[in-house]
């Protein structure tokens, strides 16, 4: 701000005194000329009449020294003559010889030796007796220095600058004071703003004055510090919910325990039980199930949310485990895999366990056969792919995939799960600081894609 103040005093400045020395300059010039014309014009007037009408270089002379003096140089011409001495009419320019052989009085301002001269030239008259004029061919030139007006005008000039100079030197101060007075508390505002968004609450700025920007001041100390409040607020209920989720979770382990149990016995003799108390004994056992699904995923959250979930790390067989998981969970045949072999990693054998579990179960709920397992490396990181061939995800859900307790449009089936499992996945991913995404692949289907580090201990 100050540096443009500054390059707009400069150019007014120019442009004021550049204004000013055009039109004095102008002025001086004028002057000089119409003093010269008038000077001229006078004493010419004391010629007439004419002692002769063909004069010779001795008249020529005599009318040449009658126009001169100290400032000045004349010549008078007559038709190829000219006075013995004074100015060299090879000075004078064409145009103007031709304007005053016209019959006109005209001047012109030339360079000569160096110097600016004023050149003024008129015709001599011959009056009739009745009255009518005619040219005579008698020419009269004089030269007048202009060297006194270049130095008044240069000193103009000089004036002119140093006035500027001043003047823009001033206003670089008054510039520099008021910017210090207003960018001072707009850069303060700046950096309270940056500090709030970083989340530093607690920033409040100084109130000074009783202006604009103080009364901007007072406003923004007053929203950081409704903001804190209701973000602290915000807070403090999301950590009662937090803990209230996790006191159930572990206030349920217990009951469902037993739940399980009984549930255990109801469907081992569900065969020998009559209808619907069969379809009901099936139904206990299963939502029994369910619940205790829901129950574990809630607790797992529970302890990212505490920051309470660390990693466990073992040197891992990713093919084994891919073949583990598969295998542990019935999905053998139900899943094609290509694996690449003699991949080791050095992870949390449970938690990625825990992810491509998530996944499989994921595509074969909501996905359509075949399903398949892909997996890959290289120096750093080892890819898992997980594909279906159902109908694929919409746009609108793409960006919804992980997020706790989403449920998929009507494009997949209805989902019997707790909603928690692809968000629990992205949260094991992060704990080995690697990538989960998800795509519609080309070919029809959804594919997930896990990226992890090949030592998630140095990642």
């Amino acid at each position: 701000m100050l540096f443009a103040f500054a390059l707009l005093c400069v150019v007014t400045a120019a442009a004021v005194a550049g204004g000013i020395y055009v039109q004095a300059r102008n002025a001086i010039l004028q002057r000089a000329q119409d003093a010269g014309v008038q000077t001229m014009t006078s004493r010419l007037g004391a010629l007439f009449p004419l002692p002769t009408a063909t004069p010779g270089p001795a008249q020529l002379g005599e009318i040449a020294r009658t126009v001169t003096d100290r400032y000045s140089l004349a010549v008078a011409v007559y038709h190829g003559e000219r006075s013995p001495a004074g100015l060299d009419p090879a000075v004078i320019p064409q145009e103007l010889r031709r304007a005053v052989a016209g019959g006109a009085l005209a001047w012109q301002r030339v360079v000569w030796q160096g110097a600016p001269i004023l050149i003024i030239g008129t015709p001599l008259m011959i009056v009739e007796a009745d009255q009518s004029k005619r040219l005579s061919g008698i020419e009269v030139y004089i030269a007048r220095s202009l060297l006194p007006e270049e130095r008044s005008i240069d000193q103009l000039a000089v004036s002119a600058w140093l006035t500027g100079a001043a003047a823009l030197a001033f206003a670089v101060v008054l510039a520099w004071l008021a910017t210090r007075g207003v960018l001072g508390p707009v850069r303060e505002l700046g950096r309270g703003a940056r500090l709030l968004g970083q989340g530093e609450l607690r920033t409040r700025i100084t109130v000074a004055g009783s202006d604009e920007l103080a009364e901007v001041a007072r406003t923004f100390n007053t929203t950081a510090e409704q903001l804190e409040q209701h973000v602290t607020q915000l807070r403090e209920m999301e950590a009662d919910a937090r803990r209230f989720v996790a006191d159930v979770s572990h206030e349920l382990r217990t009951p469902l325990a037993a739940l399980a149990a009984v549930a255990d016995v109801l469907e081992e003799e569900a065969a020998g039980l009559p209808e619907p108390a069969a379809t009901a004994a099936r139904l206990v056992s299963q939502e029994t199930l369910n619940l205790t699904e829901l129950v574990n995923d809630l607790i797992e959250i529970s302890r990212f949310d505490s920051g309470g979930a660390a990693l466990t790390l073992n040197d891992v067989d990713m093919a084994e485990l891919v073949h583990a998981t598969l295998r542990t969970r019935g999905w053998t045949q139900q899943v094609g895999t290509e694996l690449a072999p003699d991949v080791t990693a050095r992870l949390d054998p449970r938690r990625v366990d825990v992810i491509l579990a998530n996944l499989v179960a994921n595509a074969l709920r909501h996905g359509r056969p075949p399903v398949s397992v892909r997996l890959a490396a290289d120096g750093q990181w080892i890819t898992l792919q997980v594909r279906d061939h159902g109908p694929g995800l919409d746009r609108a859900v793409l960006p919804h995939v992980f997020d706790r307790f989403y449920k998929a449009s009507a494009a997949r089936a209805r989902s019997e799960g707790s909603g928690l499992g692809l968000a629990i996945a992205r949260e094991n991913t992060r704990l080995h600081h690697g990538e989960l995404s998800v795509a519609n692949a080309p070919g029809g289907g959804a594919v997930f894609t896990l990226r992890l580090p090949r030592d998630a201990d140095t990642s």
